[in-house]
This record gives C-alpha cells, sequence and structure tokens, in this order.
C-alpha cells in the first residue's frame, strides 16, 4: 500500500497550517508556496477537506483556511482516510468494502493482512496533527515557515 501524494501534501499542508497560525488562518497560496506545489492541486484537496469538517474556510481578502477542530482533535488516520480512503495492504480486507477474491475464506495470508490493516489504522488513529506538530518543533526550533518583513 502506498499513500498517494493528495494524503502525502494534505498532511503536510495541515501541517503549514498549524505552524503558521498566528492569524488563525492560512491562505492557500501561501501553502502551495511553502510545499512548492500547486495551488490548483491544494485548492483540490481542502475543498475534500473542508467536506469533511476537518478544515473551515475563512472568507474576504485576507481570508484563508484554518482547522475546525483544535489539533489534539484531528487525528492522521482521519486526514488519511478522508483523502485515501480505507488504509488497507489488500483490498479484500478492506473493511468488507473491498473486492471480494474467490479464494477469501481459504486465503493463507488473510490473517496476515487483516492484522497489518489493524495496525496500520490503529496507529494512524493514535497520532494526532498536535503530535506532528510538538515533533517537528523539537527536531526543527526555525519554523517551516518564515516571515520576512521589511
Amino acid at each position: 500500500m502506498k499513500i498517494s501524494t493528495k494524503g502525502r501534501y494534505g498532511l503536510e499542508a495541515l501541517m503549514v497550517m498549524c505552524l503558521d497560525d498566528e492569524q488563525g488562518h492560512v491562505s492557500l497560496k501561501k501553502i502551495a508556496e511553502t510545499l512548492n506545489i500547486s495551488e490548483a492541486y491544494i485548492m483540490q484537496i481542502f475543498l475534500v477537506l473542508r467536506r469533511a469538517g476537518i478544515v473551515e474556510s475563512v472568507r474576504g481578502a485576507q481570508g484563508g483556511y484554518r482547522l475546525a477542530k483544535e489539533q489534539k482533535e484531528v487525528t492522521v488516520g482521519e486526514v488519511l482516510h478522508v483523502l485515501e480512503g480505507p488504509l488497507s495492504p489488500v483490498a479484500c480486507v478492506t473493511d468488507g468494502r473491498g473486492s471480494k477474491c474467490d479464494r477469501m475464506e481459504v486465503c493463507p495470508t488473510r490473517l496476515l493482512w487483516q492484522r497489518v490493516g489493524g495496525e496500520l489504522n490503529q496507529l494512524t488513529r493514535s497520532i494526532t496533527l498536535a503530535h506532528l506538530i510538538d515533533h517537528y518543533r523539537s527536531l526543527n526550533p526555525r519554523p517551516i515557515v518564515e516571515d520576512y518583513c521589511i
């Protein structure tokens, strides 16, 4: 199983937003510039995150996006599930919604994939954005988003 750029960039964009929370919101342009990716792509990601209630938009000339909940209430698992769908190493163990395999009942490796998927989901649900921010700040005393004022 691989996490796509949508999932990776979505998490990174949320990190930028959390690290640059002086105004309480961040523009998509600033996030795109910080991550060096397309603003249109970030917009697609944030539309999904907004529909899921993870972020909310702030209207106006100085508008942008902010978290809809506290950093400690948003898990990596929630974000990845919204952007990627169910996290599973193989389709046949995706919470009963995956593709059915003719050998599902007699598959010698099904238990392995169920346990790997369960551990993956448990791990990602146990890590919050606050955990990632705290870890990042402990390793990087300088902010990811630098503000240059003249």
